[in-house]
């Protein structure tokens, strides 16, 4: 094995990646690596990866061979890389679409060229029930209610079946893009925008028509959104966070295409209007008034003929929308998200039920292009007092994690960074609402928290939109599909332990391309020397994945 100095790289027969931080070819490396393996950790010097069965199947599906993804290993090695790696990702990757779903007829069949192997499969209890009979060699009849299920349990059994079945057509919904916006603003989609939705459309070809498109925050998901809806011309239904998101969904209908207002509904808490394209909150979903009851809103899935179901923030998809979506697996299904990152793990689900990875956009590109803002990370670490010390070192594992969020010195940097930033929009994002409430007291700023009412939102919203508030604290309420396009600051005082997606999405608060300079603060406050310091290492794995560096900033 030939050793390489100059190179960046190190492949390990554990399948890890270390990768040198300060190399001149990082970002090249980095970029070349991140379409097959995943980021583990991400201190000063060197980067570690990992290339998992679910990193190489999302390669396979967007088009990458075992060849190409061992050949990228190699050119960056300093070492050369493992022969068994070789094999592992061959073998690994040659198991992505082994197994298929066809369709011949009306007959929807379970098939390989490697009848062996299914004969094999065949004797898992688990999967047995699943296949109705045996068709020929290699080649299994199903029933379509099970078309979800058995991709469920192959892809636990190490075999991503490749779905090329084909979909139902669903309502007719004519509607077309304006040239420009309700504000006579001109109005086309940015070209990758238009890659994305080319990506997931496919021509109308059985290999598209599922899948999620992966964007940073600010790049225009909404938009893509939109304009898959328009190449598909189809009844919609699309889901997503919260009704603010609902609305803005609903605004962005109205502002970008032609289709009659009458003709787009709103199904959340307040109104259930079921139209051609109807946009529904996850909670609607998933509400019932006990636990032992049905969800009386889930049958919003089979009230219309629907061509197409879009799922917004598709990474917080909850588990009873997962067990709706494997019945429908013959409706056109596109999730749209940030990331990729399911902090619950369950990101084979998606991978199965969704679909693959069809279109990535990476940040730094992104940034580069002028289409996101360029961002400052900054985490600045902060010491307690005495008392809060002692609290601390006496508390519970989950206790010390709030103490330290807590910490009230915080609040001094808070004033410091307003000052610092007078003339900017500036966020304050935070987890606990006592301290949120805290703040909002001691420096006379609005807060947005759960129990706001939408109205009181909206107006809060949109007085920060037009200036008239250049400061806003809010809650977890604003992590996600929250509008502030003039933003350009966030502080953020506390999250969800380790939560990469939270971060990511509460700097994607922030992103959206700005007038002038384009630059963009992101501020993130922890006590040092605690578990809170702890779970921000894990938080910022994802941006770093993405090429944002923190600046350390020792209080």
């Amino acid at each position: 094995m030939s050793y390489q100095p100059e190179l960046p790289l190190i492949v390990q027969s554990d399948r890890t990646i270390l990768l040198e931080a300060q190399h001149p070819s990082y970002e090249e490396a980095r970029q070349a690596i991140s379409g097959f393996a995943e980021l583990i950790k991400s201190p000063e010097y060197i980067h570690t990866y990992r290339i998992t069965p679910l990193s190489l199947w999302n390669a396979a599906a967007s088009g990458m061979n075992a060849e190409q993804i061992s050949g990228i290993l190699s050119q960056y090695s300093k070492y050369g890389v493992p022969p068994t790696l070789h094999k592992e990702i061959e073998e690994t990757v040659r198991r992505y679409g082994l197994i298929r779903l066809e369709r011949d007829g009306e007959e929807l069949l379970l098939s390989s060229d490697d009848s062996v192997l299914l004969d094999d499969l065949y004797s898992y209890k688990s999967l047995a029930p699943l296949l109705a009979r045996r068709i020929a060699p290699g080649q299994f009849a199903i029933l379509p209610l099970h078309r979800g299920l058995i991709k469920q349990e192959l892809i636990r059994l190490g075999y991503p079946v490749q779905d090329v079945a084909g979909y139902t057509e669903g309502e007719a919904c004519p509607v077309h893009l304006r040239e420009t916006t309700t504000a006579g603003v001109p109005f086309s989609l940015r070209p990758y925008q238009q890659e994305a939705v080319e990506a997931f459309y496919a021509n109308g070809s059985a290999t598209g028509g599922s899948g999620v498109l992966v964007l940073p925050c600010g790049a225009g998901k909404t938009v893509i959104g939109v304009g898959a809806i328009c190449r598909l011309q189809q009844a919609t239904l699309i889901l997503t966070t919260n009704t603010t998101s609902v609305r803005q969904w609903i605004s962005e209908i109205r502002d970008k295409t032609g289709l009659d207002p009458s003709l787009i509904g709103e199904y959340t808490g307040e109104r259930k209007e079921v139209k051609p394209i109807t946009v529904a909150t996850y909670q609607i979903l998933t509400y019932r008034s006990r636990a032992d009851e049905d969800f009386p809103h889930i049958k919003l899935f089979s009230q219309r003929e629907w061509g197409l179901v879009i799922y917004d923030e598709v990474h917080l998809l909850p588990a009873p929308v997962f067990r709706v979506t494997s019945g429908i697996q013959a409706t056109r299904r596109l999730g749209l998200t940030a990331t990729l990152v399911r902090e619950d793990g369950r990101e084979e689900d998606v991978f199965t039920l969704i679909g693959p990875k069809k279109y990535e956009a990476s940040w730094k590109s992104m940034e580069s292009a002028g289409w996101i803002a360029t961002a400052h990370c900054r985490e600045i670490r902060l010491p307690f007092e005495t008392t809060w010390r002692e609290s601390y070192a006496h508390a519970s594992a989950r206790q010390k994690f709030r103490i330290a969020a807590e910490n009230p010195r915080k609040l001094e940097v808070v004033r410091s960074l307003l000052e610092k930033h007078a003339d900017d929009r500036v966020l304050i994002i935070g987890q606990y609402i006592d301290q949120l409430t805290q703040i909002a007291r001691q420096l006379q700023i609005p807060l947005v928290t759960g129990k706001v009412p939408e109205s009181e939102r909206a107006l809060l919203y949109e007085q920060f939109k037009t200036g008239k508030l250049t400061r806003l604290i809010v809650s977890k309420v604003a992590n996600f599909a929250v509008d502030l396009p003039d933003a350009n600051v966030a502080i953020q005082i506390s999250g969800t332990f380790g939560s990469r997606q939270e971060e990511a999405q509460r700097l994607g608060r922030i992103l959206r391309p700005k007038k002038g300079g384009n630059q963009a603060h992101f501020y993130t406050l922890v006590t040092r020397d605690t578990r809170e310091q702890e779970f921000s290492l894990h938080r910022q794995l994802f941006l770093a994945e993405q090429g944002y560096p923190y600046e350390i900033i020792e209080m």
